[in-house]
């Protein structure tokens, strides 16, 4: 099992947060951009907020790779589409390569405690 850990910024306006979380409900989210998060290997995805600041958590099987998403979505008329859709909210970092929305989070700190001799 892999995890990823990914940031992107939204357009600082309240109007376009509200409908960018709108999009992101469970009952408008796409099916079929729910399905090719699926397809690609990923088992678990959450995303947050913080002000205009977004941050995703990937869980993902081992198999999984970034490189392999890319090119499904490329090939999915409706994940093109959403892409689009998504791009009208989103922002680049500041420090993003060109092109780059989400960017991969390095982890700098973990922590696990241990109860009764087990983690």
């Amino acid at each position: 099992m892999k995890r990823f850990c990914l940031a992107v910024d939204l357009v600082d306006d309240a109007d376009l947060i509200a409908a960018y979380e709108q999009w992101h409900s469970k009952e408008t989210i796409w099916t079929e951009v729910k399905k090719s998060i699926e397809d690609s290997g990923i088992t678990k995805m959450e995303i947050y907020r913080t002000g205009n600041r977004l941050f995703m958590i990937i869980q993902a099987s081992a198999a999984f790779s970034f490189e392999q998403k890319c090119e499904m979505d490329a090939a999915n008329q409706k994940v093109q589409e959403w892409e689009g859709l998504m791009a009208t909210f989103q922002q680049s970092l500041p420090w993003a390569k060109e092109g780059e929305k989400w960017v991969v989070m390095d982890q700098i700190f973990e922590f696990e405690t241990r109860v009764n001799g087990f983690i």
